[in-house]
């Protein structure tokens, strides 16, 4: 690839949204290179080989609202490898209702980001115990006049059912689903529509029934046979075979406007791991590049964007997982089924979220079973809540593996071996932003607006699209076509 010729497009960032919006733009014939700081594509949807068996070290289920993650997959040739979970469901573990200690209980049912539809049903009141199962139904007898719209869903599930549903119920779905505090989460963001359907049903709980009756039947996220990582795999495949370059270990440092015959361009400056730099010039930039990084490159790069710098970003909350292969018989029975959320505070347990991985996929099982036999799992822990400081910071692979075989004794109430342990692997992620956070999705929106009257230019990525395949591939697959429309001159899709 010449210096001197300039690229139709330079995508900065291989995670699943430079990926998805490179091979748009390729398939329309637009040269298109591909860069990604580290030495792997894929971002938070990528692979590690443990004890022998390929896992995916990130996300390993995708969300099927909307459809569309289902139809890249058709697009990839990968329908028939799509797997749907063990259905048994997870639980979660917290303080003891009284005294010390901690319990497991299974997850409430009939939830919506575990705010219960019916208060006083037995798995809630298991959860919570009957004085704030009771607490929380008399959301029912609030006068409909005292509903106004909320914009937080702590503060709105504190005041409609109390603080036990929050704590012991929402918590532990916002710290470890959304790596945020509930009461830092934008309603409208994370439950669209609960804000009307409480007006329309005079109660929280009448507004999670309304919606809940109105969900898809079937399972609300699915796999993928050998993990999802899969689909990162085929779609840089595709990337490559219509002709676009991926680079890893290269890093954007610079971005920079320029003229290209007449016409507005960019001038980026790349890095090598090895330090050298490369200057190249490109007609379009997509950057999918994590939120401090694109938020750098964009307010160095033209002088009126500056001010995105200044908007009050959230501090991004570092996260760290633990995947353990273990030889552990007693974990044949699933005894937490799928795997279990960890309420904030519950004593002897520093991990907020545990997937028993070999319980909720079977082809993990399986491929267990292929290699050893019987008695084989794969557990992955998850360390990192918002506003804490990482625990296993600087801690030894020794001293985490043991770390991660004690905290799984306790949530899964049976004791493991720290010598069964047959892999080990850690992955941290150090830029988790929500999108869904108070706040967040207007930065974004200033982000959008600041660039909206630029053709050359775009940003994607989970921060402005928000969490999961769902939301990143939608987004990064329209960025793109605004992208190439400009590209090649029309006025509508192509």
């Amino acid at each position: 690839m010449s210096e001197s010729a300039a690229l139709d497009v330079v995508v900065i960032g291989g995670g699943a949204a430079g990926l998805t919006a490179a091979r748009e733009l390729v398939h329309v014939g637009l040269t298109t290179l591909v860069v990604e700081a580290s030495d792997a594509v894929g971002g938070c949807v990528r692979s590690h080989d443990v004890a022998g068996i390929t896992l995916d070290s990130g996300a390993e289920s995708f969300a099927t609202r909307g459809g569309t993650v289902s139809a890249l997959l058709d697009e990839l040739g990968l329908t028939d490898a799509v797997v749907s979970p063990n259905p048994a469901g997870s639980w979660l573990h917290l303080p003891a209702l009284r005294g010390g200690g901690s319990m497991s209980v299974p997850s409430p049912r009939n939830t919506l980001l575990g705010i219960p539809a019916s208060p006083l049903a037995d798995d809630v009141r298991a959860a919570i115990g009957a004085r704030a199962s009771f607490r929380a139904y008399l959301d029912r007898l609030r006068p409909v006049l005292t509903i106004g719209g909320s914009d937080r869903l702590g503060p709105l599930v504190t005041r409609r059912m109390g603080r036990a549903v929050l704590e012991r119920l929402v918590s532990p779905i916002s710290t470890g689903v959304y790596s945020a505090d509930a009461d830092e989460l934008d309603i409208d963001v994370v439950a669209p529509g609960l804000n009307a359907a409480i007006t329309r049903a005079g109660s929280l709980s009448g507004a999670v029934a309304e919606l809940r009756s109105g969900a898809r039947p079937g399972a609300a996220v699915l796999g993928i046979r050998g993990g999802v990582s899969r689909l990162i795999d085929a779609v840089a495949a595709d990337i490559e075979h219509f002709g676009g370059e991926i680079r890893t270990s290269t890093r954007a440092r610079d971005l920079q406007p320029t003229d290209l015959d007449g016409e507005p361009g960019w001038t980026l400056t790349l890095e090598g791991s090895d330090g050298a730099e490369q200057r190249i010039r490109a007609r379009r930039v997509m950057i999918a590049a994590s939120s401090g990084e694109a938020i750098r490159l964009l307010s160095t790069a033209r002088t009126e964007w500056q001010r995105l710098a200044r908007l009050d970003w959230p501090q991004p909350t570092t996260i760290e997982l633990a995947t353990l292969v273990i030889d552990a018989p007693a974990l044949d029975a699933a005894p937490r089924g799928t795997g279990a959320l960890v309420g904030s505070g519950t004593p002897g347990v520093s991990a907020k979220a545990l997937t028993h991985v070999s319980a909720k996929w079977a082809w993990v099982a399986e491929s267990l079973a292929d290699a050893a036999g019987a008695g084989r799992h794969v557990l992955r822990l998850s360390y990192g809540r918002v506003g804490e400081q990482l625990q296993t910071s600087g801690m030894s692979d020794d001293d985490f593996t043991a770390l991660a075989v004690s905290d799984a004794s306790a949530i899964l109430g049976a004791p493991l071996d720290p010598a069964a342990v047959v892999g080990f692997a850690r992955t941290r992620w150090t830029d988790a932003v929500s999108q869904a956070a108070v706040g967040q999705r207007q930065r974004v929106d200033e982000v959008r607006e600041a660039i909206e009257d630029d053709e050359t230019i775009a940003v994607v990525g989970s921060w402005v699209a928000g969490t999961g395949l769902a939301s990143v591939i939608p987004d990064a697959r329209e960025a793109a076509r605004r992208l190439r429309r400009g590209a090649l001159h029309t006025d509508g899709g192509i």
